[in-house]
């Protein structure tokens, strides 16, 4: 079978479907993105790389500016699958993640094929997360809202499948889309993100190896989006009052939703500033390769995970698979995963002080919280383990191509 990936980065949520599907002589697969990293390719996959022009610097308003990213990814996209095509390959189906623009136009080069769309958010001006801040949405900021959503509407309509991740976020899409989507997690593989209790804190830069007491926090950027301030000023805290406790964070220094807080600054520069931070007793680690977030995951005393009402994070799952013992946010989604007392202990995501309390209350009971840790990794083995949900995610494939009368002869 012939299977066109897409997605602005690579392999991103297709990581494991591509790998596997990529092992098979008898497919073709083909990964489209927009964001080259050589360092990163799947055997028996093949990447083409597009890249969107710039729009022009015309003096419009931000609104305008939405559309033309999302036009220029589109156009992009567009290009690159003409010339895909002019080189003979016509894929049986399509599987994009829907949201930026760039799949907007791949039925239209390629109208024989299926189309099945990773549907990861919908945007609301009136949603659990645009309320979280408790403040009333700006017309400009509804409108910009609205603007999000119209790629994610078009391939909502032009699908013959879709795909969400978890329940509650499957909750955000409008009701009257919600027969073409199944909830199928992406997966995790959960013999390599496993408990190791000889594991020591021992990083690039930094040996905690004799410490008795290491809060680790792991994110993709420092924002708010994720908790980082307030987790940030409860680490201040907890390290003030547990003269043994070290505190790591990895991450990089940038925000990937939501604005930053001033031109020019990071969150982290800002609040480092603010809060001045113990550099002897929390340490930023910076991005990670797995090997070594999976020793910051199993060398944890206590990891906290925070979220606002928006999509569930891999690193909430992957740190319940290690049998981390997790502080996390009361919000929907960690609710739909988790317990407070039975696989995490949940806090206030807004309030520094909770978090710290929460921290300190585990540090403290370590030793009588094992069945939280036990209960944590059953979780993920019983409900996100990828050897489950990988042929799942195959059969779905599958049943999709056939459901348009495309004969296939694998898969």
């Amino acid at each position: 079978m012939r299977i066109l990936f897409t997605h602005v980065n690579f392999p991103a949520q297709f990581r494991n479907l591509a790998s596997l599907l990529g092992r098979d002589p008898g497919n073709e697969v083909v990964f489209a993105t927009q964001e080259e990293r050589p360092e990163w390719n799947i055997p028996g996959v093949r990447k083409v790389v597009y890249v969107p022009e710039r729009p022009e610097q015309a003096p419009e308003q931000a609104l305008m500016r939405r559309f033309r990213n999302t036009e220029k990814k589109a156009e992009a996209a567009l290009r690159a699958m003409l010339q895909l095509r002019a080189q003979g390959f016509v894929p049986d189906v399509i599987y994009g993640h829907s949201g930026w623009g760039s799949t907007m136009f791949l039925q239209d080069v390629f109208p024989e094929a299926a189309f099945m769309g990773y549907f990861e958010w919908f945007y609301g001006a009136d949603s659990a997360d645009m309320r979280f801040s408790g403040k009333p949405l700006s017309l400009e900021a509804r409108t910009e809202v609205r603007v999000n959503n119209l790629p994610i509407l078009a391939d909502l309509a032009a699908c013959d499948q879709g795909i969400c991740p978890t329940r509650w976020q499957l909750e955000q899409f409008p009701a009257e889309f919600r027969s073409k989507i199944s909830v199928i997690h992406d997966g995790l593989d959960t013999n390599y993100f496993s408990p190791d209790a000889a594991s020591r804190m021992v990083l690039p830069g930094l040996d905690l190896s004799g410490a008795s007491e290491i809060v680790t926090y792991a994110t993709r950027g420092m924002e708010p989006y994720r908790g980082f301030p307030q987790f940030l000023e409860a680490a201040v805290e907890v390290v003030r009052k547990r003269p043994e406790c070290h505190v790591v964070i990895g991450g990089s220094d940038r925000s990937c939703y939501g604005a930053p807080p001033a031109p020019g600054k990071t969150w982290k520069e800002v609040l480092v500033e603010r809060l001045r931070p113990d550099p002897e007793r929390i340490h930023f680690v910076g991005a990670l390769p797995y090997a070594h977030y999976l020793t910051l995951l199993q060398a944890s005393s206590v990891h906290v995970y925070l979220t606002r009402p928006f999509v569930l994070s891999w690193s909430f799952l992957e740190a319940l698979s290690c049998g981390c013992l997790v502080v996390a946010s009361d919000t929907e989604p960690v609710r739909e995963v988790a317990t407070d007392g039975h696989n995490v202990l949940m806090t206030d995501f807004r309030s520094p002080q909770a978090i710290a309390a929460r921290i300190i209350e585990a540090l403290e009971n370590r030793s009588h919280l094992r069945n939280v840790r036990e209960e944590a990794r059953r979780t993920v083995v019983n409900g996100y383990d990828l050897r489950k949900l990988l042929p799942l995610q195959v059969d779905t494939l599958r049943k999709t191509v056939e459901k348009r009368g495309i004969k296939i002869s694998s898969l």
